[in-house]
């Protein structure tokens, strides 16, 4: 704009270098704001022409116009734009401190954009828009989190086999740990960052949701609290965001609902074991009900409270003692003792002793070994069921005894296979027969396998010899019976045995002078 003592012209300049032409609107804006006053239709006809010229605005007076600008700050408050109009001809030019000095005064406080506002002052390009304050959003932060290492799904699931079958028995149930197992780990909450307007203002991140590890007994909570691990073997379970780890498993029975088990500590079973099922556990195992024909195996004792109808198939294993009611056509395994009040038609062998006593007390049918003594009421049957009792032996001795023979046996048969073999090739030889490289080959492997196979016949026949001469050196075993023993039973006591001939009473048979004979109780 030029201002003259007695008019006031406008001088219109077309962009360059790419810019935009000024609008009209724009024009008349800034003329108002400033009490120019003018005639609308000419500005109108001038501006749209698009080219350098002097339009003649008024005849009258106007003061001279400093350099100056329009702030315009979005509705969010977070960014400031200002535009600047040219100072009229001789008019003063505004500093950059003055304008940082009016932005503050104006309110504009944060994040000034100082290399935009440099830009302008290096260079003055007017109309055009020039951010000089952007605000900061806040960055909103996440809520705090925890992953199990372990499954939280409850719901059993049956193994499928690699034919595309499911296998019912492996429910996938129960999720086992170690001592040392990391079983969560907590992600803390991340509160985020504050942000600000171009006006100063605070800007706070939306709520974040904090958590902490939740948990119960046999576990530890690592130093940082971030992490919790287990202190036993056993099994883990989340319950209402809480974790529980436990050495004992229970369940109300063993059946189509838990499928086989398979446990590193304990397990009570309340109900029954249902048959074809299997219950293995580093632990004890106790039952409260009764074990059909199902598989039992413990690193300690296993305690069955109303006994076992083993249906023919039904086994017991303990390292520990096994406690029972009662055996039916079962086969029974302890390192310690065997307890019960009746076994009958059943394998039992025990590292200690057996004791079959209470109201019943009997042993009918079946093969009862013991180390030590075998205690019953009544031992065998009116009606000649084969019963076996044997003592002073070590069961699993005699079962190892009969395993190395036959190992033996068929290392033997492995040697007199390759005889033939040998002996065939070695007449080729002595008749010039060559053999070729093959043949050669082949003959040295079977040399190998023969040399391999008769050393272990000698190795095991010198452990099976040392293991033989170990039996029989236990003088103290004894079979008691404190009421009857009925005919036809079977007495062992180390490598001597006899059978009972008639029906005794209150009698206990010992070995001696390498016989079993009867004495009194």
């Amino acid at each position: 704009m030029i201002c003259g003592e007695n008019s006031t012209y406008l001088q219109i300049v077309p962009p360059t270098d790419g810019g935009l032409p000024v609008g009209a609107n724009e024009v008349m804006e800034y003329l108002n704001s400033r009490s120019v006053n003018f005639d609308s239709q000419a500005l109108y006809t001038a501006i749209n022409k698009k080219e350098a010229q002097k339009l003649l605005l008024n005849r009258d007076t106007h003061m001279k116009e400093r350099e100056n600008y329009k702030l315009v700050v979005s509705p969010d408050n977070m960014k400031a734009t200002i535009r600047f109009y040219p100072p009229s001809e001789g008019g003063e030019l505004i500093t950059r401190n003055e304008l940082i000095s009016d932005l503050g005064f104006k309110g504009i406080k944060y994040g000034i954009q100082d290399v935009e506002i440099d830009k302008f002052f290096r260079k003055r390009c007017y109309c055009e828009d020039l951010v000089v304050a952007v605000g900061k959003p806040p960055r909103h932060g996440e809520d705090a989190h925890i992953e199990y290492f372990f499954s939280t799904d409850v719901k059993a699931r049956p193994t499928l086999k690699e034919d595309g079958s499911v296998d019912f028995f492996h429910l996938n149930t129960i999720n086992h740990c170690q001592k040392g197992d990391v079983l969560a780990q907590l992600f803390p909450e991340d509160m985020g960052e504050v942000g600000r307007t171009v006006l100063g203002e605070p800007l706070k991140p939306r709520d974040v949701k904090k958590k902490k590890l939740k948990f119960g007994r046999n576990i530890v909570l690592s130093e940082d609290k971030l992490t919790i691990s287990s202190e036993v073997d056993g099994h883990v379970t989340l319950v209402d965001d809480k974790v529980f780890v436990s050495d004992v498993l229970t369940v109300e029975n063993v059946d189509n609902s838990t499928g086989n088990i398979e446990y590193e500590g304990s397990v009570q079973v309340s109900g029954n074991v249902c048959a074809n099922f299997s219950v293995v556990a580093k632990g004890n195992i106790e039952v409260g009900g009764v074990v059909e024909g199902a598989y039992l195996q413990a690193g300690g004792d296993i305690i069955i409270a109303r006994g076992m109808n083993g249906m023919g198939r039904g086994e017991l294993k303990a390292s520990g003692n096994i406690v029972a009611k009662f055996m039916e056509n079962a086969t029974a395994m302890a390192k310690g003792y065997v307890s019960s009040e009746s076994i009958l038609h059943s394998s039992v062998q025990a590292g200690d002793e057996v004791t079959v006593t209470g109201k019943r007390g009997f042993i009918t049918g079946g093969r009862v070994c013991a180390l030590n003594s075998v205690s019953v009421k009544t031992l065998g049957s009116s009606m000649g069921a084969d019963t076996v009792v044997e003592v002073g032996v070590d069961p699993t001795l005699k079962f190892r005894i009969q395993e190395i023979q036959r190992e033996i046996a068929e290392a033997a048969r492995v040697v007199k296979s390759v005889q033939p073999l040998l002996a065939a090739t070695q007449q080729k030889l002595a008749k010039g027969i060559k053999l070729s490289p093959d043949q050669i080959q082949y003959m040295k492997s079977l040399i190998a396998l023969s040399q391999v196979k008769k050393k272990e016949v000698e190795e095991k026949t010198v452990e099976m010899e040392a293991m033989q001469d170990s039996l029989g050196n236990l003088t103290s075993a004894a079979v008691n019976v404190t009421g009857v023993v009925f005919p036809g039973t079977k007495i062992c006591i180390g490598d001597s045995s006899m059978v009972v001939h008639s029906q005794m009473q209150y009698c206990k048979f010992i070995r001696t002078g390498g016989e079993v004979k009867m004495t009194a109780l």
